[in-house]
């Protein structure tokens, strides 16, 4: 299958950050059942939600597992020309106790509000194990594709020590990502996440995805690419890589 696919299926799901989540209805047998989920990828590029126990979406994945999300690119004037993922996946709670504080911790960066709602009012992190994902790029670009996620290899301590560094000492820096990213300047943005393939920074309530011009797989290329774009005059333009 097309490594194009797979690295735009990847990449809208880095974008977005929410999506409609459809189980299978409890309450009304035979019908799927559909809302609206906050999500960020976990450190296996898979999709990590918190959700309540009193919650059917919930009640719906302890009966059956099977579930699917589809994520399209937001304030799209036509939803029909533009990117959209299904992803056909089993959820699964999380159980072990640092795998909770590991989700946690990318968690409450992504959607800082989580933390006070979090245990105190029965909420818990559940993964949704990918099966299949269905692809469409646009009008005629449709794909099935099978594995798209990409294992985040600075997830846990390198991470986060890269994204409290940069906060701390390099706010400047920051900034002028979101200059060469034409994003909206209304509040300071703080960033979240380190990938591979790019950076997620949040500027009030709202996560932007920023695409490195080629994928890092070290700290140290981390460091050179946000040396370089603290730098440049326009963002680069992503190289094209396989999936």
């Amino acid at each position: 299958m097309s490594a194009k696919a797979n690295r735009e299926a990847r990449a809208l799901l880095l974008k977005e950050y929410r999506g409609v989540l459809s189980t299978h209805s409890k309450s009304m047998p035979g019908y799927p059942f559909g809302s609206v989920v906050p999500y960020c990828l976990d450190d296996q590029g898979r999709p990590l939600i918190l959700i309540s126990r009193i919650a059917q979406h919930t009640h719906n994945l302890q009966l059956d597992p099977k579930c699917s999300m589809i994520v399209g690119e937001r304030e799209a004037e036509d939803v029909q020309s533009v990117g959209r993922v299904t992803v056909m996946a089993e959820g699964r709670k999380i159980t072990d106790e640092a795998a909770i504080e590991a989700a946690a911790q990318r968690y409450y960066r992504y959607f800082p509000e989580s933390e006070s709602y979090h245990r105190a009012h029965d909420f818990d992190f559940w993964v949704l194990h990918p099966v299949r994902y269905r692809y469409i790029g646009g009008f005629g670009a449709i794909h099935w594709l099978d594995d798209i996620a990409l294992a985040n290899p600075f997830a846990g301590a390198a991470e986060t020590g890269m994204v409290d560094h940069m906060n701390e000492d390099h706010a400047k820096a920051i900034a002028h990502y979101v200059e060469l990213a034409n994003l909206p300047q209304a509040e300071p943005a703080v960033l979240v996440g380190i990938d591979s393939e790019g950076m997620h920074l949040r500027i009030g309530q709202s996560l932007h995805w920023l695409a490195f011009a080629e994928p890092c797989n070290t700290p140290t290329q981390v460091r050179q690419a946000l040396v370089h774009l603290a730098h440049a005059e326009k963002w680069p333009t992503v190289e094209a890589a396989d999936a």
